[in-house]
């Protein structure tokens, strides 16, 4: 089945889980027209002369979501299926993810419509040079801070900022996820990994899981796939299956995390690793493999209403953005299925950004310890919200975490009046 087919807009699919929250808490629809439309949309033309000699032309997106809470922040992502569509529906739930966690940030997201693969490394230099020389007068450190996501890494953001800097001055706070030689925070790297790591520690022990034993299907092996793996083998959990896009890897003993990521180095895929009683899968087998948490760390929409009947987990941590559908919650809620929600539990990339932009703004470094104990902190803190609300409206945790995200942005936006 192919997961893509009359796929809904991923903006309204967004829209949709705010409105079931909305409907909750009694929002107006002047109220819910404020809150869901972008503060500001940018589309820009990027034009590069390849090291080839071939003149082509890129598409840049910028959405500016909301600002009732303070600067907007969201990442960057190169990526083919970069379109507005999508980089709307992300920004909007950057604003509702740093609300959850409680954040003083807004939403925003970007991208590049391209194949960073397919760009050498100057070209690529090039690409993000400009697409940061169109958008210098709207990000900055109080208004709209950039941060790496899907195909974007520390060294994109080292071109960001030192492009914005020609403009400003020397100015770190621009973007996050940079390199600590130039004002990077110690921990972002695997930040959004240990955080869905301190999301399932919290929820585990009132689902009846015991970490120490359980065991873990991973969808994607990327960096958040990765250290979500790492940190959770290191509780004790056993890692029985992990995919990425080129197939799945199965062993009910549990897999070797660290042979995993040198055989995806080496080779580009975890299917080049071999051991006895390893089993190689399709991809799409990842999702029915039986295993008590299931990390869904690859693009949008994997989980939908022809699949979600197929899982054998019981509980998904939610590692990609917008992994599940709608369609596909109301099937796990049935089957009783726990999930963890996106704008919850791969929020610790948005957490330590924080972190990092508030090193940058105190011109001081923290060290990895304290950042791990503060990401911590705000993990479990944010779960007890949720957790709460949840039992407020007798509600699944997703919409659990809408009602506090919007409870949180409504008031700072009436507090503000019209801004």
């Amino acid at each position: 089945m192919n997961d893509r087919i009359a796929r809904p807009s991923a903006f309204d699919t967004v829209n949709r889980l705010f409105d079931r929250a909305a409907d909750l808490l009694e929002l107006s629809e002047e109220k819910r027209t404020e809150l869901k439309t972008p503060y500001r949309e940018m589309m820009v033309r990027l034009p590069l002369l390849t090291d080839s000699g071939e003149q082509k032309i890129y598409k840049g997106y910028r959405v500016q979501h909301d600002n009732s809470r303070g600067p907007m922040k969201g990442g960057i992502r190169f990526h083919p299926e970069a379109d507005l569509d999508e980089v709307r529906a992300l920004a909007s739930l950057m604003t509702w993810k740093t609300a959850v966690v409680n954040l003083p940030y807004g939403g925003a997201k970007g991208g590049i419509q391209c194949d960073p693969s397919e760009l050498s490394d100057l070209d690529l230099e090039r690409l993000t040079r400009r697409f940061t020389h169109r958008m210098e007068g709207f990000i900055g450190d109080h208004e709209d801070i950039p941060g790496p996501d899907m195909g974007t890494n520390a060294r994109v953001m080292a071109w960001m900022m030192d492009e914005y800097s020609k403009f400003h001055g020397f100015s770190p706070g621009v973007v996050t996820g940079k390199p600590l030689e130039l004002g990077g925070s110690a921990g972002r790297l695997s930040a959004t990994g240990r955080g869905l790591f301190f999301a399932v520690e919290r929820i585990a022990p009132e689902i009846g899981i015991e970490l120490d034993g359980a065991t873990v299907a991973l969808q994607g092996f990327g960096n958040v796939g990765y250290w979500a793996a790492r940190f959770l083998a290191d509780a004790g959990c056993r890692i029985v299956a992990a995919s990425d896009v080129r197939g799945t890897i199965a062993h009910p003993d549990g897999l070797d995390v660290d042979q995993l990521q040198q055989a995806a180095e080496a080779s580009g895929s975890i299917m080049a690793f071999e051991a006895d009683g390893v089993r190689k899968l399709d991809r799409d087998d990842l999702l029915s493999q039986k295993a008590d948490i299931l990390v869904p760390a690859a693009l949008g929409g994997a989980i939908h209403e022809h699949n979600a009947g197929t899982l054998q987990c019981r509980l998904v941590a939610e590692g990609a953005n917008h992994p599940t559908t709608p369609e596909a919650d109301a099937i796990l809620a049935e089957r009783g299925i726990t999930v963890l929600p996106d704008i919850y539990a791969n929020a610790g990339g948005v957490t330590v950004s924080y972190f990092e932009w508030v090193q940058n703004l105190q011109q001081m470094r923290w060290d990895a310890e304290r950042v791990d104990r503060e990401l911590r902190e705000v993990m479990h803190a944010a779960y007890d919200d949720l957790a709460a609300a949840a039992q407020e409206f007798d509600i699944d945790l997703r919409t659990a975490a809408f009602v506090v995200a919007i409870r949180r942005v409504a008031g700072a936006a009436r507090l503000r009046g019209m801004h």
